[in-house]
């Protein structure tokens, strides 16, 4: 089940956190993973402030999309729970939500660059990731 996060708890939180650090480690391995160490507490304070729809299976969230105005910031599934599609139902909800959505995706990561493809998004710009060195596309879906 799909639901809107409105007001975070520190549990949902922690929840989230955990799976934003591990699928960044599993999705990105040509990236350090102290990289996403040292950013782990910019990214604890961003959630919080982001538009977050999250997947949950009983009561454990299992997935979760990150929305600044319309950039996805990533979308993020538990290990356990990948392709079930509930990376795919995350994404239908935020196009739902919005008429425009952007984000960047590492060259590297060809899985998540064709899951955005086959989901109707356009790459309109390469460039590097300053921080990181690695080649990124950036992709726009419109309605």
């Amino acid at each position: 089940m799909i639901t809107k996060i409105e007001n975070l708890t520190t549990n949902e939180l922690e929840e989230i956190l955990t799976i934003w650090l591990a699928a960044n480690q599993e999705a990105h391995p040509f990236i350090p993973s102290a990289y996403w160490q040292d950013h782990f507490a910019e990214v604890k304070e961003a959630l919080p402030l982001a538009e977050l729809y999250v997947h949950r299976d009983k009561d454990k969230i299992t997935g979760f999309v990150g929305i600044s105005e319309t950039y996805i910031a990533g979308i993020f599934v538990q290990h356990d729970y990948r392709n079930q599609g509930i990376g795919q139902k995350l994404l239908n909800e935020s196009k739902n939500a919005h008429s425009t959505l952007t984000l960047s995706v590492y060259a590297k990561n060809q899985p998540a660059y064709n899951f955005y493809l086959k989901h109707d998004f356009q790459l309109v710009n390469e460039q590097l990731d300053d921080t990181t060195g690695e080649l990124e596309y950036q992709l726009i879906w419109e309605k």
